[in-house]
């Protein structure tokens, strides 16, 4: 099946370098983008996250069109985050005031800020569950996590919902796309360049996709009871890391990377 054709967070089985790295580097290299990206609020810094993400891409192997797929769905949350950021962020350079409106240049920057940060990290989430099955990713948390365990942390509760909401985030794009087509279809306006329009058809976009997020959860709770799951008594997977070389040097170059970043950018 054409990569293309996936919805966004589906994993896909290539032979690539990413996809033979240990689920565990992966999570470790998705964290340290994190700090990067949060520490980084100049041009030159971006570029150079840029950079990294068209390197991870291009390593994965999975193409530039199913990464961004999602990204692309949340343009207008971004301008949403973009303006609201320019309006409200610094009253004291605004350009004009208007009751408890206030544009700045300095909201503006801070807007840019956080909508760059949340598309980066999307895209290397979007890298990191494409090529790392969702099983592998649970594991991964359970062994990062373990040490919390002696502090009472309900390790494997924690491992088990976050793999589970990895899993249905696929499902829920599928969906959330098949409830917008439908809304179109009954005269809701989602490419409208109103954007006071494009905000109100999305409300009856979000509470059906809460409600069919809550039923999909209460009929998995169903199936997992009834094939006798009890988390209470699940064990902690003993898995063996297999660290190679190729993960050694990922994880050192993403920390000299992300030392660059917090120093100079």
């Amino acid at each position: 099946m054409n990569s293309y054709n996936l919805t966004a967070g589906t994993y896909i089985l290539k032979d690539s370098f990413v996809h033979r790295l240990t689920a565990i580097t992966k999570l470790g290299s998705l964290l340290i983008a994190i700090v990067a990206l949060v520490n980084t609020d100049t041009l030159f810094g971006y570029a150079g996250i840029l950079l990294m993400t068209l390197i991870s891409i291009l390593l994965s192997k999975t193409g530039f069109k199913l990464i961004l797929a999602s990204i692309r769905q949340l343009i207008p949350f971004f301008v949403i985050i973009f303006l609201m950021n320019t309006c409200f962020f610094s009253p004291e350079d605004s350009f004009f005031s208007f009751y408890f409106i206030n544009p700045s240049v300095s909201g503006m920057i801070q807007g840019m800020n956080v909508v760059c940060r949340v598309a980066f990290t999307m895209a290397f989430y979007n890298v990191l569950v494409s090529t790392t099955p969702p099983l592998k990713i649970t594991e991964a948390l359970e062994q990062i996590l373990s040490p919390l365990g002696y502090l009472r942390v309900p390790v494997k509760n924690i491992s088990m919902i976050i793999s589970v909401a990895i899993q249905f985030i696929p499902t829920l794009f599928e969906e959330t796309e098949m409830i917008r087509k439908a809304q179109i279809a009954r005269g809701a306006r989602f490419e409208s360049h109103n954007i006071f329009k494009r905000a109100g058809a999305v409300m009856p976009l979000i509470i059906p996709i809460f409600i069919t997020s809550f039923k999909r959860a209460d009929e998995l709770a169903m199936a997992m009871e009834s094939r006798g799951y009890r988390l209470d008594k699940v064990g902690m997977r003993k898995g063996h890391l297999h660290i190679k070389c190729e993960d050694i040097a990922t994880i050192f170059m993403m920390i000299g990377l992300c030392v660059i970043q917090c120093v100079i950018c």
